[in-house]
Parts: C-alpha cells; sequence; structure tokens
C-alpha cells in the first residue's frame, strides 16, 4: 500500500522521524487488530486509556483556536475537535457500552504513566508554543491513525476489530486527516515561507513531532500490558 497523501509537511516529517514512525504504525499492537489475534482484555484496556486521552486530546486541539492567527485556521481546529467529541470519542463509548463498560467508569478510568506522559506532552506544546509546535505534536496521532487505518483497511485478515478499522479507513476520518494535512502546510508557509523545510525552526518541529510519534509507541505498547 502506498503511504496516504496528506501533504508536503507531514511526508517531510514522517520521513525525519526515521525508525520510530515504522514502529508506530507497524507495532505488534496493531498487527494483533489486523489479524484478529489481540487479546480483547487488552483491546477494551487500551479503549479505555484512549478514550482518556482523547479528552485531553481535544483540549489541545482547542488551544489551537486560540493559537491561529485567520479565520481559515479556526475553522479547521475547530473541525477537528468536533470530529474528536462528536465522533471518535463516541466510537469508544459504543464498543465499551457493548462490553458491559458504561460512559461513567469510562470517564473515570484511571490514568497510565504512559497516557499522562504523552498528553502532558502535547498540552505543554500548546501552553508554551505557537500554532507550529502544537500542531507538530499533534499531528502523529492524526495521521498515523489515518496511515494505520487505511492499510488495515486493506490488509486485515479478520473481521474481529472491523468497527475499529472501519473508523480510521473510513472517508470521514480520512478526510480530517487531509484537512489536518493542509492545515499543516498552510500554517508552515504563514509563518515560515514556502520554503519553511530549510528554516532551522523546522528541524526543531520534526524533533517534536518524532518525540510524540515515541510517545505513540509507547501507548501501543501499554495496550498490550493491561
Amino acid at each position: 500500500m502506498s503511504t496516504p497523501d496528506y501533504g508536503r509537511a507531514f511526508a517531510l516529517m514522517r520521513e525525519a522521524a526515521g525508525e520510530a514512525w515504522g514502529a508506530y504504525t507497524r507495532h505488534a499492537f496493531v498487527e494483533g487488530l489486523k489479524d484478529g489475534s489481540l487479546p480483547r482484555e487488552s483491546f477494551l484496556h487500551y479503549l479505555r486509556q484512549d478514550y482518556v486521552f482523547l479528552i485531553h486530546f481535544s483540549r489541545a486541539w482547542a488551544l489551537a483556536v486560540v493559537k491561529s492567527e485567520t479565520h481559515e485556521e479556526m475553522l479547521a481546529a475547530v473541525a477537528t475537535v468536533n470530529a474528536l467529541v462528536a465522533e471518535e470519542m463516541q466510537l469508544h463509548v459504543g464498543i465499551c457500552e457493548a462490553a458491559g463498560i458504561p460512559q461513567e467508569d469510562l470517564f473515570a478510568t484511571p490514568e497510565r504513566p504512559e497516557n499522562l506522559a504523552y498528553t502532558r506532552f502535547v498540552l505543554e506544546a500548546g501552553y508554551s508554543g505557537d500554532l507550529l509546535d502544537l500542531l507538530a505534536a499533534l499531528a502523529p496521532c492524526v495521521m498515523g491513525y489515518g496511515e494505520i487505518g487505511a492499510r488495515l483497511g486493506e490488509e486485515k485478515s479478520s473481521e474481529t476489530y472491523a468497527d475499529w478499522i472501519g473508523t480510521y479507513a473510513g472517508e470521514g476520518f480520512q478526510g480530517d486527516c487531509a484537512a489536518v494535512g493542509q492545515l499543516l502546510d498552510s500554517a508552515l508557509e504563514r509563518r515560515l515561507g514556502k520554503d519553511y523545510a530549510n528554516s532551522p525552526r523546522f528541524a526543531t518541529l520534526c524533533d517534536k513531532f518524532r518525540k510524540a510519534t515515541e510517545l505513540e509507541v509507547s501507548f501501543w505498547q501499554m495496550g498490550l500490558t493491561p
């Protein structure tokens, strides 16, 4: 499968992340989703932690509205917050309720250290940096899940986790990834110019992207240890 096109900046950051990107998008947890071998206990444990993660992730995307410099940037950030809260989090609620985990218990899930490390990294990027810092920290989660979903949608050999795979392989989420990629490209050009890839600042943003990618790897690993 070819890599989905989520824009120029994402392609450059993805390449700069090196081996960490493959460790993230082809983690054993992901491959277990693909062939259905992932234990249900691990999947539900992951979903509970990811629900808590998405609460903080949505708050971080809300910070993107604060950091925006144009109406278009604000609209893109608001659309992403809505997709997270109204769509992606509802996937978690539905699957967990079907497994006997009510939403109240889901919301009260204690955060694992791996979850704390990742969510606070992303929020700190928003609190202390500008929109570029925030987007560099947010992008691996959005586009990584898009890439994983697109691949598993083509390669899955089991229907065990078809609902999860279908959400991230679907046109809706793939469109969200493309929109975030466009936001990242335009934000970089607005602040650093069209030649942003040669800016010293871009190298620091790639480092932030890589760190968030490494935290995604830790998050998958956490899912394997309920």
